[in-house]
């Protein structure tokens, strides 16, 4: 029998973690299966919302002797013999065909996603670790969003009835960065970033980093648009029209928050020991520093969410899968960064569910 709390301290969120794996023809099921097997994580309870079958044949697949256990709440992953992985089973059934991308598979994953977060809703696990999907699958099943993370932000909000913002962190060892701007052209970032929308990513960022990280005080350091931060406005007039004014909106709301600052001096080691979080204009200004310093290692955090969602920083990786040869150290990090948030969310109290910061 697995050993561990059921409940964490506030005696209200479940302490235990459940599992989505993306799109089941790449490398989400082999993932699961290689970190079970290992025992990594032994210390931290979890579950898999997947379809039993598939996860037998990937793991005979694999060569992997892993009996997989049928549990009917969340609650019963506790009852599951030691070695078995408690599999919540889908309705909808996935097939196991890695590398071969298959539309049939689309609803079971949208599934998976939809139960994981109405569980995290109730407050009936401490928080989602989801696999990378394949948007295009999605898409032929008549998926409309634009990714993972903004279809959690529409369920979000359907539930609490409150638009919600969600907020791209990447967390890694050594460095936790957001970009403001995200999957946009770069001759678009200008006109898109507004001091409202800097302002509010930092407001949800800092409430965040207290409930959800236990940081007290966060230290936000926010990067320039232009090169040397602008130079008082010799190159570009951003950083001085937009970018510091939203600095001093966000100290006088008592935020500390630091900025503009030239982006190429503000990643190497000394200056990151200043900072909390590097917010950031645009994505590559964030994510080259983040995967160049751990590539393998960097989280993706879902902030502004009234639950706890973590994701390895990785596609579904489909032309290895089912080969025994990926890397699971990034969904490892998103496993224990999501319990990490599980425990000080319940050490500062359970998050409330009716609390978002609108568009």
């Amino acid at each position: 029998m697995r050993t561990g709390p059921s409940t964490s301290g506030d005696g209200n969120r479940a302490s235990v973690l459940a599992f989505t794996l993306g799109e089941p023809s790449g490398v989400g099921p082999d993932l699961v299966l290689d970190l079970h097997r290992s025992g990594v994580l032994a210390s931290i309870p979890y579950f898999v919302i997947a379809d039993p079958e598939m996860m037998a044949s990937r793991a005979k697949r694999l060569r992997l002797t892993i009996p997989m256990v049928r549990i009917d709440t969340p609650a019963a992953y506790a009852s599951v013999p030691h070695g078995a992985l408690p599999v919540l089973p889908l309705v909808n059934r996935h097939l196991d065909e890695p590398g071969h991308v298959d539309p049939a598979n689309g609803a079971g994953t949208i599934e998976a996603i939809d139960r994981a977060t109405a569980l995290a809703l109730r407050s009936e696990i401490g928080g989602i670790v989801t696999g990378p999907i394949d948007k295009k699958a999605l898409y032929d099943v008549g998926f409309r969003h634009p990714g993972h993370t903004e279809y959690l932000a529409d369920l979000c909000s359907q539930a609490t009835g409150r638009p919600i913002t969600p907020v791209m962190l990447l967390a890694g060892p050594d460095l936790s960065c957001v970009p403001v701007t995200i999957h946009v052209p770069l001759a678009s970032v200008s006109r898109l970033l507004t001091c409202d929308l800097i302002v509010e990513t930092c407001r949800i960022v800092n409430r965040d980093l207290k409930a959800k990280f236990a940081i007290p005080h966060p230290r936000l350091a926010l990067a320039g648009l232009n090169p040397h931060a602008g130079e008082r406005g010799s190159i570009g007039l951003e950083d001085e029209t937009v970018v510091r004014p939203a600095v001093e909106i966000l100290r006088r709301d008592g935020i500390d928050a630091t900025g503009p600052l030239p982006a190429d001096t503000m990643f190497n080691a000394r200056a990151r020991r200043a900072y909390d979080v590097a917010i950031c204009m645009y994505h590559d200004q964030a994510l080259i520093p983040a995967k160049t310093l751990a590539f393998d290692e960097t989280v993706n955090i879902t902030l502004g969410l009234p639950i706890i969602r973590t994701s390895p920083d990785h596609g579904t990786a489909a032309d290895i899968a089912g080969r025994g040869v990926a890397r699971p150290d990034s969904f490892r990090a998103a496993v224990e960064k999501a319990w990490m948030m599980a425990q000080s969310s319940a050490t500062a109290g359970p998050l409330d569910r009716s609390e978002t910061v609108s568009h």
